[in-house]
């Protein structure tokens, strides 16, 4: 179909296509958050000891950021041998179905062990969806961007984490308002997984309106594709693929001691209210989404100078976490602020880093994989880690772990290339 070939998507075509897709992917990945902590450990893994209930519900959380590679080698393989377009509408739909499903499972009470054993699955399913997500929608942003604005429209799928977060912390909140304790353990809790149904079809419509990257359009022109992406990637790109993890670890541990961690910690050891810290959690995601064009305008001046300083920043704020967080809820809502608005800082811009980082034929594969294996070691035990230390330590070993993700991040920051000047089209893959 030559029209399909030759029509271009608009700016305000692809950045809302990478928007509203990642929105939705995060809204659905969130929900799970909160009712890890809130819900689950009520309803699927019932015990006499509220700790254990919790940390095994946090377990769960953990599979779908070993899923994310799994999800991110197969869409990878996809998007980078058919196309980014094709792709994210399975990836999107992969998700959707996924969290659908969770608002539909028995419980525990129902049919025991097995509601445990769904609940594990349909998060995996999470996981694989939103491991070929991020990247392909990162790609669809910055490969249809105008020379000197990549780093402007890889923030706008960054946008998706803070805006879903928001809706589904939102949606949380009003529920637990308007519903009794009751009622929202009995049903209340199932709307939001089951009103996600309706944004995966907004999302989908959207993404189907658009057409494949010029970018990657021209170079499977000009027959640079790769049998094995993968393969590729480990082969020729490995160092690259370790500093690109390491580069995004200290995110992924900032953002989840913020939202996971700190709602467990602070409805059961410091005893506030779920819905007094879902509020000042809002708070704080207003300065995370904020932040994120800041960061995006500053690294358009030079990736890792930028991302260096941001780091060395969570590294400092990881030493003055624990005590901001006892301070009173004066104290914990400061915490949360520049917790999160550092978040923003180093989550706007690290989208168009990694996807500069890997040539066009195993683009998606590459910085999806990055992306996705710093989730393994940055986030997916993180608030499971950050309970046991508190627990046995004390909170300000939570700080600690934050500040020696931050170190890590500095070095593979390092050990990186500045992007900011390269031409996508330029960097190809080296047989």
């Amino acid at each position: 179909m030559p029209s399909q070939v030759t029509r271009r998507n608009t700016p305000a075509q692809v950045l809302f296509a990478s928007l509203v897709g990642t929105t939705v992917e995060f809204f659905d990945f969130y929900i799970y958050a909160t009712a890890a902590v809130i819900v689950f450990p009520k309803l699927f893994f019932p015990t006499t000891d509220a700790t254990a209930a919790t940390l095994a519900s946090l377990a769960t959380f953990a599979i779908a950021f070993i899923a994310r590679p799994i999800g991110s080698a197969l869409f990878g393989h996809f998007g980078d041998r058919i196309g980014r377009k094709a792709t994210l509408v399975l990836a999107l739909s992969t998700m959707g179905l996924s969290t659908f499903a969770i608002g539909v499972l028995p419980t525990y009470k129902s049919v025991g062990v097995l509601a445990s054993v769904l609940l594990a699955l349909c998060r995996f399913g999470q996981g694989v969806g939103l491991g070929g997500e991020w990247g392909g929608a990162v790609l669809l942003a910055t490969e249809n961007a105008p020379p000197g604005k990549r780093a402007w429209y890889g923030m706008f799928p960054q946008l998706g984490a803070p805006l879903g977060f928001f809706f589904s912390s939102a949606i949380f909140l009003m529920l637990s308002r308007w519903l009794s304790a009751a009622q929202f353990l009995s049903f209340g809790w199932r709307l939001p997984f089951l009103a996600s149904g309706v944004l995966v079809l907004l999302g989908l419509y959207v993404r189907l309106t658009i057409t494949e990257t010029p970018v990657f359009a021209a170079a499977m022109k000009r027959g640079e594709a790769v049998k094995a992406p993968i393969l590729s990637v480990f082969r020729n790109h490995f160092g690259v693929l370790v500093a690109g993890t390491l580069t995004c670890l200290a995110t992924f541990v900032l953002f989840y001691l913020m939202i996971v961690f700190t709602l467990s910690w602070a409805t059961s050891a410091l005893h506030y209210a779920k819905s007094e810290f879902l509020e000042m959690q809002l708070v704080g995601v207003v300065f995370f989404a904020l932040m994120i064009p800041v960061a995006a305008l500053l690294a358009e001046r030079g990736r890792k100078p930028v991302m260096i300083a941001i780091s060395a920043g969570i590294g400092i704020f990881g030493l003055f976490f624990a005590r901001l967080f006892q301070a009173g809820p004066g104290g914990a809502l400061a915490m949360l602020i520049i917790g999160l608005s550092l978040m923003g800082l180093t989550y706007g811009p690290l989208g168009t880093l990694l996807s500069e980082l890997f040539p066009t034929a195993v683009r998606y594969t590459g910085s999806s994989l990055a992306f996705s294996l710093a989730g393994i070691l940055g986030a997916s035990l993180t608030p499971y880690l950050a309970t046991k230390l508190a627990t046995a330590f004390g909170l300000q070993y939570v700080g600690y772990y934050l500040s020696a993700a931050a170190v890590l991040t500095i070095l593979g920051l390092l050990a990186i290339r500045e992007t900011k000047d390269e031409d996508f089209a330029s960097v190809v893959e080296v047989p």
